[in-house]
């Protein structure tokens, strides 16, 4: 867990170790930073002050439903003229965006034909405050389909100039006088009274296509909901003049409105033709219908067949009751004769309401009775001869003879009666039978003539909500808001925009060139860069880069670069200490990968850091290929320098050692050195001499240190022939010089051990890429310490 810890740490350092870095890297630039800071923002001042600026006119409407307003609602409930309920707004604002509402308004407004102001940068547009205006002999339809560009000057209330071109000829013309051109001629007059203060005014007249003008407008004008699922939409339009931009804005709107509104009218009135076809239609059927009742009622001769039914019912009852009453006569009738004819009962009394209804038998009844009772009165007193008797008998039988007679002319009257009554009862229930067909279809009728009927109300009440719609139509479009300067000013330029955008670009383009600058160097550029590169290698340290002439350190020296030169003494001494070398520990071979990298500079200076300490050094120039060991001479002629050298010493076995090395005074410091001498013909072969060896046997005895200048070690063998006699080596770079790619060879030489102790020195390092001391001054300060002290 602790492990972990450490490696999210370590990382965490790192990576702000290298922001730190890449940060550093774009600060140095500063000042390539604020002079594109600088061009960028007056690049901007200029582009905000000579472009146009641009307004934006916004409105807001509301989109209403057709069922609140429009008059089509007249026969909205028949499904043959029903519409959706929710317009979709999308599609109104197709509708509105059309380019048959953008081309009436560019008539209207009479776009077409612009007026500009010309200026010293640029140009204006003159809405509504031109102080001439164009009039057209030829068309509309032709005016509407030309493209053309004139320019005019006024010269006094009464002249101006007129040309094609900037450029071209101007020819002198009167206001109200004709003016022939390619499409017909025009006519140019003073918008106002106030002419005279427009004198000299140059005025750029621009007549434009009104459908290529209107398809610009399409293309500016946005539409859309404030949010979604909203009715309420917002029109907006942004132009160089507000002024124009508002009334496009409102003429939009007043334009679709007129347009919905004529279009519902029109709605409306084929909605009323339509309604009165149907209603004459409608009333030809309702009559029809009228006279199918009156014939079927006529036909069947009833007037009501519900009450003529219950007539018939009631009737049909009646005639039962008068049928079972005749019945019950006859039957009686019947009862009667039959008493009368039988022998055993002829003295029998019968009953005396028989002949009801018939006066004749009910006389004969009573007296037949009144004769019986007298018959029994005398046989109680006489016997049956007795003559009364008989003679009542024979009274008895004629009465009842006659009574007889009287019964069968009754029975058979009653007969007749009854069989007129079934009759009758057969017609009436014949009559009850055919009421329910004849019911259905006078209902039916009556049903096809209500529904008719009904039909023919609703057409009526719908022509008068179409008639009262006529004069009460709505438009679709509520205006919430007309046509204002939403932004309060103008929109574009946005200087606040403009001026971060400059501050944007102005830090991007040199960052950019930097961040490319730096993505395709391959070099180092400091100590930081060369660990990277190689991490396996010490670093002693890195050297600054020197402007001036003196490159050489002096004694006492607080600058930079001596400074730079005791680090690496420190350096070095230490990791002298802490290698255990047991021949040749104070033999320093200075090499590189290629030429340039500064190994004879440091080689000096190395030299002249350790005598410093009063230490014996001896210099010895071993790169005899190509000798560049820089000498600062005091007082030394150039005829005394290298007469003998390294080459001579190994030619000539007759020259010692301490022939070929000279002492010198250099800055205030004695120092020896073997210089290379001559350049042989055989540089490889000379340094595999024999007496290489003993040469630094020796001088290794009788110096304190010993720093040899070799060959760059890619580019020739000679270093490696005699590296056995090193016992360290410092390996020269160059910041801004050495490629990281080449330093695969510094690699290789370690890992082959190849060069005995390696390590690296930076050279040539920009004071601005260079290390602690001089990024916080440290050395500056030294300086005043010093001098303060010698002050005291």
């Amino acid at each position: 867990m602790t492990s972990n810890q450490n490696n999210l740490l370590n990382n965490s350092e790192d990576f702000n170790f290298n922001l730190k870095k890449t940060l550093s890297v774009y600060l140095k630039q500063w000042k390539w930073f604020a002079l594109s800071l600088l061009i960028c923002f007056g690049l901007t001042y200029l582009s905000l002050r000579y472009t146009t600026p641009k307004y934006l006119a916004t409105a807001k409407i509301m989109l209403l439903d057709d069922k609140d307003n429009s008059s089509a609602g007249a026969l909205k409930d028949l499904s043959i003229f029903s519409e959706k309920e929710d317009a979709m707004v999308e599609d109104e604002i197709e509708v509105i965006k059309s380019r048959s509402f953008l081309r009436n308004i560019v008539k209207e407004l009479n776009l077409n034909v612009r007026y500009y102001a010309k200026g010293r940068v640029y140009e204006s547009e003159l809405y509504k405050s031109t102080p001439v205006v164009v009039n057209f002999i030829e068309s509309d339809s032709i005016i509407n389909n030309t493209n053309f560009n004139f320019y005019v000057e006024i010269l006094s209330a009464t002249d101006f100039n007129y040309r094609t071109n900037e450029d071209g000829a101007a020819k002198k013309y009167t206001f109200g006088e004709t003016i022939s051109t390619s499409f017909g001629g025009i006519i140019i007059t003073p918008k106002n009274q106030n002419i005279e203060n427009s004198v000299g005014s140059n005025i750029r007249i621009n007549i434009i296509k009104a459908e290529s003008l209107a398809e610009s407008l399409k293309d500016r004008i946005s539409i859309e909901p404030i949010k979604k699922s909203s009715k309420v939409v917002q029109v907006s339009l942004v132009d160089p003049v507000i002024e124009k931009a508002k009334d496009i804005v409102n003429t939009l709107i007043h334009e679709y409105n007129d347009f919905t509104i004529k279009k519902k009218n029109e709605i409306s009135d084929s909605t009323s033709l339509f309604i009165d076809r149907r209603i004459r239609m409608v009333a030809r059927n309702l009559i029809n219908v009228d006279d199918s009742i009156v014939g079927f009622k006529t036909s069947n001769k009833i007037t009501d067949v519900v009450s003529e039914a219950g007539q018939f019912l009631n009737s049909s009852v009646a005639n039962e009751q008068q049928i079972d009453a005749t019945k019950m006569q006859l039957s009686q009738l019947n009862f009667v004769k039959e008493t009368l004819g039988d022998e055993t009962g002829k003295y029998s009394s019968i009953p005396s309401n028989l002949g009801a209804g018939d006066p004749a038998i009910s006389a004969l009844s009573a007296r037949y009775n009144q004769l019986l009772e007298r018959r029994r009165a005398l046989l109680k007193s006489a016997g049956e001869q007795n003559p009364i008797v008989l003679n009542l008998d024979q009274t008895i039988a004629g009465v009842r003879q006659d009574l007889q007679q009287s019964i069968d002319n009754s029975s058979k009257s009653l007969r007749i009666q009854i069989g007129s009554l079934e009759s009758q009862s057969r017609r009436i229930n014949a009559k009850i039978f055919s009421v329910p067909g004849q019911e259905n279809r006078l209902r039916g009728i009556e049903r096809e003539r209500q529904t008719i009927e009904s039909l023919y109300l609703y057409l009526l009440q719908k022509k008068e909500e179409a008639a009262i719609s006529l004069t009460a139509t709505s438009p679709s479009a509520k205006i919430i808001d007309e046509a204002y300067n939403s932004a309060g000013g103008p929109i574009s330029p946005n200087k606040q925009v403009a001026y971060a955008g400059a501050i944007f670009l102005g830090l991007l383009i040199p960052f950019m060139f930097f961040y490319i600058k730096n993505l395709l160097d391959t070099k180092i550029h400091n100590k930081e860069d060369l660990e990277k590169e190689i991490k396996n290698i010490t670093v002693l340290g890195e050297i600054p880069k020197v402007k001036s002439n003196n490159v050489l350190v002096q004694r006492n020296d607080r600058s930079i670069l001596s400074e730079s030169f005791r680090i690496i003494r420190t350096n070095f001494d230490y990791i002298k200490r802490t290698r255990k070398v047991e021949n040749y520990d104070n033999v320093i071979f200075v090499t590189s990968t290629i030429n340039g990298e500064g190994k004879s500079f440091f080689s000096m200076n190395m030299a002249l850091t350790l005598a410093n300490t009063d230490k014996r050094v001896l210099l010895i120039g071993a790169d005899i290929r190509n000798p560049k060991l820089l000498i600062d001479l005091n007082n030394q002629k150039k005829n005394d320098v290298s007469k003998i050298g390294l080459t001579e010493y190994l030619v000539d076995k007759s020259v010692i050692v301490g022939e070929a090395i000279n002492t010198y005074e250099i800055k205030g410091n004695k120092i020896d050195i073997l210089l290379s001498g001559k350049v042989p013909p055989n540089p490889a072969e000379l340094l595999m001499s024999d007496r290489m060896k003993p040469l630094f046997d020796k001088v290794s005895e009788q110096y304190d240190y010993v720093i040899v200048d070799t060959a760059p070690s890619m580019l020739v063998t000679d270093t490696l022939l005699f590296s056995q006699y090193a016992g360290h080596t410092i390996y020269m770079t160059r910041a801004d010089y050495t490629e990281t790619r080449i330093l695969n060879f510094a690699k290789e030489l370690h890992a082959e051990n190849k060069l005995n102790g390696m390590m690296l020195v930076v050279n040539d390092v920009k004071q601005s890429n260079f290390g602690y001391g001089a990024k916080y001054g440290y050395y500056g300060a030294k300086e005043k310490k010093s001098f303060f002290r010698k002050r005291t």
